[in-house]
């Protein structure tokens, strides 16, 4: 019987996905490098173990070792993507994990010749980053062949856990980013603004530097990508203002104080909030004569979308006799339309 883990299981997806997976009769071994709090899960799921640090490279090969699948679920993804990668190519084991860093994507994506080499599968953004945008993306592609824009977009009210507000810190020091002719660039935050239907009503919106200025490029080739969430005008100037103090956000310093402060205020929504907030999806693809395509679909909130997701993929590389190795993202794994197979999710609705 192959063996999979889920490291990062004591963090607050981690745990959603350990959870979720021990309800429905599946044995993850878990992993983390907190021993404390890792041992009191596995003894309350009556699931296997094991402790190792990711910033030690022999311990990470031998902590993955004889794992078939690896859910990689411990952010910031910055930090832990690349070693925990490393030790899976080392250890042919499958890679997946539920970031939405652009730099993760792409860095990712770099190592497709080796994955290949090493026999495995490499697909990153297999929770709500980036499932149901590079599924619209990868739809309105098949819809519009000749698209030569992409905007995607969201609206949720997911709320934050604590790993998603250290990223979204990090992701301050960068500033926004779009891709302009095939290339990510980087822009102001809220570099532009428009009205969007995302599902819900129109509501004013402004571009986020998502995962999907990587991936939707990635699943469709098409050259240029920007990721729209609403927001009111008055935030998208406060936030280009931000541009003014960018290199002192950048301070590792500032980092660090930020991180802390996030980290002890934000615990991550609880069942009833999760329950209570669905997210509304869109997408609109335009070809160089003007013609559009709009997509949209309204799915179960993020964190749901996130341990489902990772539930799907790694029973699909699981189950699959021989996965073509490689990198991969959501819909080129799992198919164009797998955000619909997802508790709470609709159809892609396309008009």
């Amino acid at each position: 019987m192959q063996s999979w883990m889920i490291y990062g299981a004591n963090g607050y997806t981690g745990q959603l996905v350990a959870r979720e997976a021990a309800r429905q009769g599946l044995r993850p071994v878990l992993g983390g490098r907190r021993r404390a709090a890792v041992e009191a899960l596995a003894s309350e799921l009556g699931l296997d173990y094991r402790i190792f640090d990711l910033r030690d490279a022999d311990a990470a090969r031998q902590g993955v070792r004889g794992i078939s699948v690896v859910a990689h679920c411990a952010g910031p993804f910055s930090a832990t993507s690349k070693p925990m990668l490393d030790a899976c190519l080392a250890e042919h084991a499958h890679y997946v994990d539920i970031t939405g860093e652009i730099d993760v994507f792409t860095a990712a994506h770099e190592r497709h010749a080796e994955a290949v080499a090493a026999g495995i599968v490499v697909c990153p953004g297999v929770g709500f980053d980036v499932i149901p945008t590079d599924c619209v993306a990868a739809t309105l592609k098949s819809e519009l062949p000749d698209a030569d824009r992409l905007a995607l977009g969201f609206d949720s009210r997911s709320g934050l856990s604590p790993g998603t507000a250290k990223t979204s810190v990090e992701g301050l020091r960068e500033g926004g980013k779009v891709r302009i002719d095939g290339e990510i660039r980087q822009v102001p935050l809220a570099y532009q603004s428009r009205h969007i239907d995302f599902g819900n009503g129109t509501k004013s919106a402004a571009t986020i530097p998502w995962g999907d200025v990587a991936t939707a490029w990635f699943s469709t080739g098409i050259e240029n990508i920007e990721v729209f969430v609403p927001m009111a005008p008055s935030a998208a100037v406060r936030l280009r203002r931000l541009g003014w103090v960018q290199p002192v956000l950048a301070l590792g310093p500032v980092q660090a104080l930020l991180k802390r402060y996030v980290g002890k205020r934000i615990v991550g929504p609880d069942a009833a909030q999760r329950e209570s907030a669905c997210t509304y999806v869109w997408g609109e693809a335009q070809n160089p004569s003007g013609r559009k395509v709009t997509a949209r679909i309204r799915t179960a909130n993020g964190y749901d979308v996130t341990v489902n997701g990772v539930l799907m993929a790694v029973q699909h590389l699981l189950n699959a006799e021989a996965p073509r190795p490689g990198y991969f993202t959501p819909s080129r794994l799992l198919g164009s339309r797998c955000v619909e197979q997802l508790p709470g999710s609709g159809s892609i609705v396309i008009s």
